[in-house]
């Protein structure tokens, strides 16, 4: 059962650095998630950027508000990735700006419109937000009741991973509850039978969900590895590099070469999202993806039926990590720090807490 695999993480890379455990999200405003756009809205165009706080509110949530209060399609409205429920967060939404949405916008536009929702700002642009249009996210945790000897432990922490890197883990919640998303999308892959697939199958929004749930698993596998034998902050012969200045990809043909770029941040190696369209890295790189996505009797032809639901691509094993830790008493700690997109607040928290993180209620990157 996937359900049993759902803790597939990687090794810490702070184990010897003791643990200020805490509490996690005792209230909304403890963890604050602010989107950082890839751009601003032009002022000028047949689109409206919406710049939204919500509090107790899902992504979708909000987005199936503004269908309703504007009268327009589901897929009209667009948003660059998925926000923590049990979270104060704050992104960009984009609706079509015509007639009918300019006569209902007052509406939106009423603080008490939806609860928990203010839209803070608006401006014109000239195309829809997609998924992925955005740099990353900016959070602000606060831990409470942590360890009296939290703080510098967690400096320590910060510090280590500011030397070596993040593991770019997918963060528990990526999987569903007790992995049942990434179950199903095993399930979807393989075409077997599990439950509840019939309804999933016929929503586009829960069958892609459940698909990248199992391919985010098989990512976690490989990166759990590469941590486990070492191989975190060293190139691998054939690895597929990613240049973290521009996001170009190479192959990497020298591993004694690229290892010091690799610690300085220059590049970074990628791993698997699994799929009939995947770049491929090569040699010992690939024997190591090929040996985790045959123990689950694939290869990446037999991906190919679920077509623009698993085509594939590359994402970062390391990422680099500055986290600012301060303190306001002996019970509490603030965490600020920002992420790429894609990545997860939990694969941080993990580091500096050492226990279990409190699944959020929402996947919190897109």
């Amino acid at each position: 059962m996937i359900a049993d695999q759902v803790l597939v993480q990687p090794p810490l890379l702070t184990a010897d650095i003791p643990g200020t455990g805490g509490t996690l999200r005792a209230q909304p405003e403890d963890f604050e998630v602010e989107e950082l756009p890839a751009y601003q809205p032009s002022r000028s165009g047949d689109h409206l950027f919406l710049w939204v706080e919500k509090r107790g509110r899902t992504t979708r949530e909000v987005a199936q508000f503004l269908v309703r209060a504007l009268g327009i399609g589901e897929r009209d409205v667009g948003f660059a990735g998925l926000k923590d429920k049990r979270a104060k967060t704050r992104q960009f939404f984009s609706v079509p700006l015509h007639p009918r949405v300019e006569a209902r916008l007052e509406e939106v536009l009423r603080p008490e419109a939806f609860d928990g929702v203010r839209v803070l700002s608006h401006a014109r642009h000239g195309n829809k937000l997609k998924t992925g249009h955005l740099r990353g996210n900016r959070f602000r945790i606060r831990l409470r009741d942590v360890h009296p000897e939290a703080l510098p432990w967690a400096q320590a922490a910060a510090e280590r991973l500011r030397q070596c890197g993040l593991a770019n883990a997918f963060g528990p919640q990526r999987f569903g509850r007790d992995g049942l998303n990434a179950e199903r999308g095993r399930a979807i892959v393989l075409r077997q039978e599990c439950p509840d697939l019939g309804r999933v199958k016929r929503d586009r929004f829960l069958r892609r969900l459940c698909v990248s749930a199992y391919q985010s698993l098989l990512f976690n596998r490989v990166l759990a590895e590469r941590v486990a034998e070492g191989l975190f902050e060293r190139a691998i012969d054939g690895d597929l590099m990613k240049k973290l200045d521009t996001g170009g990809l190479f192959t990497s043909r020298n591993s004694d070469e690229d290892t010091p770029r690799l610690k300085r941040f220059d590049i970074a190696p990628t791993g698997p999202i699994f799929g009939h369209k995947m770049m491929r890295p090569e040699s010992s790189a690939w024997e190591r993806e090929s040996r985790v996505l045959a123990a689950e009797g694939l290869d990446l032809a037999a991906l190919a039926h679920l077509r623009a639901d698993a085509e594939g691509s590359r994402r970062p094993l390391r990422i680099p990590i500055e986290v600012a830790v301060s303190s306001e008493d002996p019970g509490t700690l603030l965490l600020d720090f920002a992420l790429p997109k894609g990545a997860f607040a939990t694969a941080l928290l993990r580091e500096v807490m050492k226990d279990a993180v409190a699944l959020p209620d929402e996947l919190d990157a897109s």
